[in-house]
């Protein structure tokens, strides 16, 4: 079992533990159960998906990284698909507090880079944030997910976000989880470089059309990619790296073993010829590198490199 596991262990029911036991007890857990996995831990111990998601929300809270406030957050985001996938806050020190991941963004994402199409409820141990709650709100499963809370009635984001602001008032109908291919290119062998290319077609920003994708590569080659989420209200959006760093830590890697990153976003076409005549391109509407490089570096990389796609 991870030791990050150790110190909640007990406070999971015994009937709980031993239903666990087989998914858990090894060292590559990876911080989500499949619907297979589910419903043979709710015969065993006679929960519904609600109570199962509650009962393993101090598993997901023990993923937190929380240099900073101490305040651990876990969250569960069951899937249509039926999988259950883990998610908790990121603090990382030395970087602006904007950097920081949010435990509902990190089991959306985590279920998105897993391959999950859509979300049926979020689980959390405390009630969301206004920034979580217009995350959330870009979202394919819209203002019908189900949000559910320890001790609280099961309501639906629209009991929390009345009178919502998304997606629908900018006339934009690709939602977060929709399954997209942007279909860009890059002339390359290298697996890091692909991981991220792949990253940022299937990235997430019909507002800036921006799209963006990272990779990180730790100690023993194991590849972590991440998309960029953006948000109809623009500042709830989530950075290609910080995703990365959420899939590497709900996998258990360490972010400070990473050896090498690529970040892969759009560059303008210059000179393009239209009709005879030379256009210039234009430039993305918005560049990722200088947070990525800056958080990367105050995390111990050094290897950090750009890459680019033409941008249509």
């Amino acid at each position: 079992m991870q030791a990050r596991f150790h110190a909640i262990w007990s406070e999971i029911t015994p009937k709980l533990q031993k239903a666990l036991l087989p998914y858990m007890g090894h060292g590559d857990f990876p911080a989500m159960l499949t619907a297979e996995q589910v419903e043979s831990i709710k015969q065993s111990c006679h929960f519904d998906d609600h109570a199962l998601a509650l009962a393993l929300l101090p598993l997901a809270a023990a993923c937190a990284i929380t240099p900073i406030s101490h305040f651990r957050v876990g969250a569960i985001a069951q899937g249509e698909s039926g999988n259950l996938y883990f998610g908790a806050n990121m603090e990382f020190a030395g970087v602006p507090l904007q950097q920081t991941v949010h435990a509902e963004q990190s089991a959306i994402i985590h279920a998105w880079l897993r391959g999950e199409k859509k979300l049926v409820s979020i689980t959390v141990n405390y009630s969301p944030c206004g920034h979580c709650r217009q995350f959330m709100n870009e979202l394919n499963s819209g203002l019908q997910l189900a949000i559910c809370l320890p001790e609280r009635p099961r309501l639906t984001l629209a009991d929390y976000l009345p009178e919502a602001f998304g997606p629908t008032d900018l006339a934009v109908t690709s939602l977060l989880l929709d399954d997209v291919d942007h279909g860009y290119q890059i002339d390359t062998n290298d697996n890091l470089v692909l991981a991220a290319l792949d990253a940022a077609n299937r990235s997430h920003a019909p507002y800036s059309r921006s799209h963006a994708g990272v990779a990180l590569m730790d100690e023993q080659g194991r590849i972590y990619h991440g998309r960029y989420a953006e948000n109809a209200a623009f500042n709830p959006s989530l950075p290609p790296l910080q995703a990365a760093l959420i899939l590497m830590n709900m996998s258990g890697g360490d972010y400070h073993a990473i050896q090498r990153a690529t970040l892969v976003e759009g560059k303008k076409i210059e000179g393009k010829k239209i009709e005879g005549k030379i256009v210039e391109g234009k430039d993305n509407a918005l560049s990722q590198w200088n947070a990525t490089e800056s958080t990367l570096m105050s995390l111990g990389c050094q290897q950090i490199e750009r890459h680019f796609f033409v941008q249509k």
